[in-house]
């Protein structure tokens, strides 16, 4: 590691609460999650990658398509949102339609065969990629830790464990509702209007999440 460096908001540009959030799968709702595996991901692998996303995001080009079965012993039937998909998220078909409608450019979706236990057709469920990157972090006006280091693509990464607040350059993020920053990982940001069309979609609100995650941005 060659150093890190600890940025601070400008008075100028503070981060504000409301406006982003980190969108994750909910893994706070107890039990052992959802039981849905991917029985033949093998199949689907590009060698030597251990799991079916490439290291550039997106989805590689599929022999078949993705079969997803429902095992009761591993755990519970999916919530709209499930993430440990081989590097993808799951989605349920409300919860895809709902992301299209406010960002249609900003993922990629494969249909999968989804069966339940019993073998029968389960509901429609998709592989969900977010493919659009920014690098739309305003550094000087967010709180969190960078660290810099050859190791990580571009030199740094965005630490955000122990509290963050981050500021976004609207001009960077433009029309985009939904985004990955270069050197956050597989973190994915999101404003508040496409949480809105979640939520108008009946999908979350209400005490429950559906498998969904809303962290506001400001205050991580």
């Amino acid at each position: 590691m060659e150093g890190m460096r600890i940025m601070g908001p400008l008075e100028s540009n503070q981060s504000r609460r409301g406006e982003f959030f980190l969108l994750m799968p909910d893994t706070t709702r107890g039990g052992k999650g959802h039981g849905v595996v991917f029985e033949n991901v093998k199949k689907l692998r590009t060698p030597p990658r251990l799991i079916l996303r490439p290291e550039g995001g997106g989805f590689p080009p599929l022999a078949e398509k993705p079969l997803l079965v429902h095992s009761p012993k591993k755990g519970g039937l999916p919530e709209d949102l499930e993430g440990g998909m081989s590097g993808y998220w799951l989605v349920s078909e409300r919860l895809r339609d709902a992301l299209v409608s406010i960002d249609p450019d900003g993922f990629e979706f494969v249909d999968s065969e989804y069966r339940l236990a019993d073998g029968s057709e389960g509901p429609r469920y998709f592989l969900c990629d977010v493919t659009r990157v920014i690098d739309a972090v305003d550094e000087g006006s967010s709180k969190l830790r960078i660290i810099r280091d050859d190791g990580y693509p571009g030199g740094k990464f965005y630490d955000l464990r122990g509290g963050s607040a981050l500021a976004f350059r609207k001009d960077a993020v433009g029309q985009a509702h939904i985004f990955r920053t270069p050197y956050s990982g597989n973190l994915v940001f999101c404003d508040s209007a496409l949480r809105d069309a979640v939520l108008a979609a009946g999908i979350g609100g209400g005490g429950e999440s559906r498998g969904l995650s809303f962290t506001d941005a400001a205050d991580i």
